[in-house]
């Protein structure tokens, strides 16, 4: 067995961004661009109002002194008659200034009366309520860097400057093979000795945490020639293939020599740690392949730990779904030295609980938690006030 520390290593080594694909702008989100995005235009490419209320040329006005109302410019129209020197626009937010008009009073700070204007605000400056052409961004510049993630705002900021498609790492594909010969699905009936799958969904439900929708599934029973077979379909066109139950040591548990037998190469198989400790990860070619356990909890504490991190990898992504905290017990735990333990918890602003039903098997713990306690592979001890490491996943 390898260290926690090492199974992450040698993960971290093998990992490498997925090719860049162009997509369209909608299909985006959380993505991260392979390359510089430049603005083709001015935003705003007009000088743009900011308010509602009355353009005019600053200089040709003295306070106490009337202006002719001389039209109206609407967000989306243009003005084509000369403005005169005395003379003002009403305007609305968005619309274009028209040109040699510099200034916009907010319609709060004015008096209309007989189609003449009063400007009441004796804090006026030449230039206010009024958005320069390019103040936003000129054309030509950078308008967000390689290796940005696309946040909502990005994609907007991206639609304003006229984007319609960029270049991004893509998120990869992902295939479950699910094996077990007591496995059935929710909604059948269920004979002596057969539980309920749930790995399928709990891991799905993650991938669509992470935007990943393009997953497929299949099922085999603990045979390996069944098993083979199904593995080999699950290793054509996907990034990464996960496999749940069959990595451990038992007289039924063929997933590591099918996948030898398929061309998979081992990176590492048995980690010390609890739960998960039977966890395979090998790769073909540029396919990362996942052996995790079969226990429900086992399956979800893996998929966070190794899964998510390498799958970010592959995204070329700076940023985690899992965040990293210390903070203090607010119970005892005691442990065995030699096994990293993740435990399933409950954190605050303040502190974390370690919850109980711990045991690999039992989800209903997990399914409260919000985070996983890390404890170390030499720790044994642990007291209330002692910082301990949090994993916090999304819920």
């Amino acid at each position: 067995m390898i260290s926690v520390g090492e199974a992450k290593d040698i993960l971290r080594k093998a990992c490498k961004p997925l090719p860049p694909v162009t997509v369209p702008l909608q299909q985006a989100m959380g993505l991260v661009l392979a390359q510089e995005v430049f603005a083709a235009i001015d935003v705003p490419s007009f000088n743009q109002s900011a308010m509602d209320g009355y353009a005019f040329r600053f200089e040709n006005w003295k306070e106490g002194e009337g202006l002719i109302i001389a039209g109206v410019v609407q967000a989306g129209s243009q003005m084509e008659n000369k403005v005169g020197e005395k003379q003002a626009v009403r305007i609305f937010t968005g619309a274009a200034v028209p040109k040699d008009l510099d200034t916009v009073v907010i319609q709060e700070k004015v008096l209309v009366a007989d189609n003449q204007l009063l400007i009441k605000d004796s804090l006026l400056t030449g230039g206010n309520n009024v958005r320069l052409q390019g103040s936003e961004i000129k054309v030509g510049s950078l308008a967000l860097p390689k290796d940005s993630k696309l946040s909502p705002a990005a994609i907007g900021f991206l639609a304003g400057i006229g984007t319609t498609e960029v270049l991004v790492y893509p998120r990869p594909k992902v295939k479950l093979v699910i094996t077990g010969n007591e496995l059935v699905q929710p909604g059948e009936p269920l004979g002596y000795g057969q539980v309920y799958e749930s790995n399928s969904f709990a891991l799905i439900a993650v991938l669509q945490q992470m935007g990943i929708y393009d997953v497929s599934i299949s099922f085999a029973k603990d045979n390996i020639k069944e098993l083979k077979a199904v593995l080999e379909t699950g290793l054509t066109d996907t990034d990464i293939l996960l496999i749940t139950g069959g990595v451990s040591v038992g007289d039924y548990d063929f997933v590591a020599d099918a996948l030898s037998d398929c061309g998979v190469e081992k990176l590492f198989h048995s980690i010390k740690q609890k739960p998960g400790k039977p966890l395979f990860a090998g790769k073909k070619d540029d396919q990362l392949v996942f052996g995790l356990p079969g226990n429900p909890s086992s399956v979800l504490t893996c998929f966070y730990e190794y899964v998510v991190p390498s799958i970010e990898l592959m995204m070329n992504s700076k940023t985690s779904l899992i965040q990293h905290k210390r903070l203090p017990l607010s119970n005892s735990f005691s442990k065995k030295s030699g096994l990293t333990h993740f435990l399933k918890g409950y954190f605050t602003e303040k502190e974390v609980t370690i919850l109980t039903a711990q045991e690999s098997y039992r989800l209903s713990s997990f399914a409260t938690a919000n985070c996983l306690v890390c404890l170390s592979e030499e720790g044994t001890g642990y007291q209330d006030g002692d910082f301990v490491e949090v994993h916090i996943h999304p819920i």
